[in-house]
């Protein structure tokens, strides 16, 4: 069957690693028809800004998009795109895995991690306002209904995967009535799967432990704003952003995209690590039911790396972005 895809080709490096991600899945023998939208900072000039409708509409209709990393401005100019997409498509799950590869430099080895994380509300949903001239103030919006959505996503996604542990991070020993809600939901749906061992921790020891003992967790699952820094912790783990993929999924689309930055000064340089966005494209062909496709990159991405001989230069090697891209596709 041939699948149509949104592919969003983002700002800076976006272009260049999407490129090689769209390759290598043509490659695979998948067969999909992509419908290129563009999005970002570079078509505020024509819409007016960022996120276009038409990028909405595309995957409202597609359903399933591949999307490059979009450049959000610190502390000024317009709203993250990345949050708008999830808030307007209710892509309520934002599912990190953070597993390690071999030949990536790391102080872990055998890492197999996922992080489930709410993805609409919290402290993302942008709820803040100034309080006169020297003070600002920002609303943590937890509900019931999307804390047990996301726990009960972790809890099916840990046992389609044959996971054996789902561990809820929370902060409900300081906010009880936010995270006391989160954690009395997961504590609830938790009992409607006794098949899967379930736990809770708190954030900042959560922190400590990924890093003392990492092998003692499987799936975690948490509120937006821990999610986005766990996350990053546990990409660190198994090498850094470079390799770390990601998917925001809801009940009617789903968007996979690397999780780093647009890295606007690496722009055109063909130098960036494509690892990111072909594994993306990897979670992307699972989601689509084409397990044999995306084998057959993991194929290709273990072989290269094993070898060694043509990495990018954040892997110790000198190989450009399209030259890591075509490595894969020969070892497929």
């Amino acid at each position: 069957m041939t699948h149509k895809v949104t592919l969003i080709p983002g700002d800076g490096v976006g272009p260049e690693i999407m490129a090689v991600a769209r390759r290598v899945i043509e490659a695979s023998g998948v067969s999909v028809t992509w419908e290129v939208v563009e999005a970002g900072e570079a078509v505020i000039p024509e819409y007016g800004t960022p996120l276009p409708e038409r990028v909405l509409e595309s995957i409202r209709t597609n359903r399933v998009a591949l999307k490059g990393p979009l450049t959000t401005p610190v502390g000024r100019g317009f709203r993250s795109v990345n949050v708008t997409l999830r808030q307007e498509l209710d892509l309520y799950a934002n599912v990190r895995p953070a597993r390690s590869l071999p030949g990536i430099r790391s102080r872990y080895q055998d890492i197999d991690l996922i992080v489930v994380r709410e993805n609409t509300e919290d402290l993302y949903a942008g709820i803040e306002h100034w309080c006169g001239r020297d003070a600002a103030e920002s609303i943590k919006l937890i509900t019931r209904p999307a804390s047990e959505r996301i726990v009960r996503f972790a809890f099916e996604l840990a046992r389609r995967e044959g996971r054996c542990k789902v561990t809820a991070v929370h902060k409900a020993n300081i906010m009880k009535c936010t995270d006391g809600l989160f954690l009395e939901c997961a504590r609830k749906v938790a009992g409607e799967y006794p098949d899967i061992d379930f736990e809770e921790w708190i954030v900042d020891a959560m922190a400590m432990k990924l890093v003392q003992a990492p092998e003692n967790f499987d799936v975690l699952v948490m509120p937006n704003l821990y999610g986005d820094i766990l996350s990053d912790l546990c990409a660190g783990l198994v090498g850094g952003l470079g390799v770390a993929p990601g998917a925001n999924i809801g009940d009617e689309a789903a968007v996979f995209e690397p999780v780093h930055g647009s890295a606007p000064k690496y722009a055109g340089q063909n130098k960036v690590n494509p690892l990111a966005a072909v594994l993306s494209g990897v979670m992307m062909l699972r989601h689509l039911g084409e397990a044999e496709a995306a084998d057959r990159i993991m194929r290709g991405v273990t072989a290269v790396l094993t070898k060694g001989e043509t990495l990018t230069y954040d892997l110790g090697g000198t190989a450009g972005t399209a030259e890591m891209g075509e490595a894969i596709i020969r070892e497929m």
